[in-house]
């Protein structure tokens, strides 16, 4: 029976939005899939590389784990080499320990320690968590100074050039100069804080601030820009007419606009700060990730250097993934483009 032309519009109409729907779906779960995939070969490419670094280095491993705990360079004997050898598996071919060893990260084994004969996942899961506090802490820190600078001094004249200046000069602060100079002062001189950070709150304040301050230079050359570029649109020109202060504009709509470079760089923020902790827990006589690092590398302990290198790669990686959600929350737009 023939349909009207009606009923032929309705049926295009309302078959339209399912067709939609069913394309957005295929291409977020592309979008998804690519994310995963990326992600897997960051992480595989880290652990690799942490595998390689293990077997290119000069000397035989089973002699340095021996002399590790001999605590002196002595020749051993060949049947306590192959003691060693059978223990960790060297005197398989390299591409057996290379799959060996992916298996074992799959499995979160990331093998024993030379020196303390613990599992590795235990020695740095313990001191994990001050390492995340201290870097959460300067994230959010740089976060509130950047906010602070920019909205203060973005797009007013002489204050706008001043602003740029001290970004690209904390930008390029050394953490281990920074650390000291606020040590000495603020500790040893003004005794406003402790000289042992330890883990609590008034000692987490000076370590957070070591690493805060460059990476807020380094947020605020990227947002101040956009951040002006934002004073220009119509949308701050309507908020004026309805009466809205100049900070009220600048914080509720201005900010919003130029916040994803900053977003973006907090991805990579996460894993530099881990890196910074190396030099500021040391400084600062911090326990955490980076002492256990500075101590594995003095001693050779290669199994738990390389599992700080793959922990900082899974890391990054899950902080690009959180970065990829915020920027859809600050901008559906960006959400709607890329279902």
């Amino acid at each position: 029976m023939p349909t009207s032309s009606a009923e032929t519009i309705d049926v295009r109409f309302s078959a339209e939005p399912v067709e939609t729907r069913s394309h957005r779906t295929r291409r977020l779960a592309a979008a998804v899939a690519r994310r995963v995939a990326g992600a897997v070969v960051v992480l595989w490419g880290a652990a690799t590389v942490a595998f390689l670094a293990q077997v290119v280095l000069p000397g035989d491993r089973a002699t340095i784990i021996f002399n590790i705990r001999a605590g002196q360079p002595i020749e051993r004997t060949p049947e306590e080499l192959a003691e060693i050898n059978a223990q960790y598996g060297f005197q398989n071919p390299v591409w057996q320990q290379y799959v060996d060893y992916l298996s074992g990260l799959v499995r979160g084994d990331l093998g024993n320690s030379y020196q303390q004969f613990r599992p590795v996942t235990d020695i740095i899961g313990e001191q994990l968590a001050p390492t995340l506090v201290l870097t959460l802490s300067a994230i959010a820190l740089s976060w509130l100074i950047m906010v602070a600078w920019v909205t203060l001094t973005a797009g007013r004249d002489r204050a706008s050039g001043l602003g740029a200046a001290v970004d690209t000069a904390t930008a390029g602060l050394p953490h281990y100069w920074l650390g000291i100079i606020l040590l000495l002062v603020f500790a040893l001189n003004l005794r406003w804080f402790p000289v042992i950070s330890g883990n609590s709150p008034t000692g987490l304040l000076l370590p957070a601030l070591t690493l805060a301050v460059p990476l807020a230079g380094f947020m605020g050359q990227a947002t101040r820009s956009e951040f002006e570029r934002s004073l220009q649109q119509p949308f701050v020109l309507s908020a004026r007419t309805r009466g809205m202060s100049d900070t009220g504009i600048r914080l509720r709509h201005v900010l919003r606009h130029s916040a994803l470079p900053a977003v973006t760089l907090s991805g990579w923020a996460l894993g530099a700060t881990i890196s910074g902790a190396v030099v500021v827990e040391t400084v600062f006589t911090r326990a955490g990730v980076g002492r256990v690092l500075v101590t594995a590398v003095n001693n050779q302990d290669l199994p738990i250097v390389t599992g700080v290198v793959v922990l900082v790669a899974a890391l990054y990686v899950v902080a690009n993934l959180v970065v990829d959600a915020l920027h859809a929350l600050i901008d559906p737009r960006l959400a709607k483009g890329k279902s």
